[in-house]
């Protein structure tokens, strides 16, 4: 693979949390929140309104457990080797989460991403208002993302490598060059061409030619 990209889930595969449960617990919401996103994972019910419940029990929680959560938030084991491993052979990493960009975008920005993309969190006078607000990131928002960065880049889908684990990342596994399961759920296990069942994030690298180091 000369040029290529790596599109990676975020919650659950490059950091080891779910972030809307580790809100939804500041927020005194945790058990309610915990159960709306198994499902959802597990593709019983739509995303979209998951989400929307998930988000609505945020609603007058103060932004500053943003600070907390993002504390709490731990990368996946091998996740600075891969992005390094990956512009190391002149390719490009990038993340897409149905979560939110407030806790995305300064990890992202540690890591040196290329490029990502999640849900945004409304809040007004410090407080969340039980919304998001900007473009929905689900499971065709994702695959959308990659096919539009492929574009931007000149990449064919063809040289895409799509790592996830749940039921909202098979969208743009589907479409990629290579789909990998990363301690995915069943329906996901299924789909990929490969599975990695160890949380290690370096193991994606032997796929575009690499040894993570």
């Amino acid at each position: 693979m000369s040029r290529f990209i790596v599109v990676c889930d975020v919650d659950s595969t490059l950091i080891n949390e779910e972030v809307i449960d580790l809100l939804a617990d500041a927020a005194g919401s945790g058990d309610e929140v915990a159960t709306l996103t198994k499902r959802a994972m597990r593709g019983e019910i739509d995303f979209a309104e998951a989400l929307a419940q998930r988000v609505a029990t945020l609603r007058g929680t103060s932004v500053k457990v943003l600070d907390d959560v993002l504390g709490a938030v731990t990368l996946t084991n091998g996740a600075r080797k891969l992005v390094h491993a990956v512009h190391e052979a002149g390719g490009y990493i990038i993340a897409v989460s149905g979560g939110f960009y407030e806790i995305l975008n300064p990890i992202a920005t540690r890591l040196g991403l290329d490029a990502w993309a999640a849900n945004g969190l409304e809040a007004i006078d410090g407080v969340f208002t039980g919304r998001t607000y900007g473009p929905l990131i689900d499971a065709a928002a994702k695959a959308n993302f990659l096919t539009a960065y492929a574009k931007k880049k000149r990449i064919p889908l063809s040289s895409t490598i799509a790592v996830g684990d749940g039921a909202n990342d098979l969208a743009m596994m589907n479409i990629a060059g290579l789909s990998v399961g990363f301690c995915a759920k069943p329906d996901v296990r299924q789909a990929a061409h490969v599975n990695i069942d160890v949380r290690d994030l370096a193991l994606v690298a032997p796929y575009f030619g690499r040894r993570a180091s």
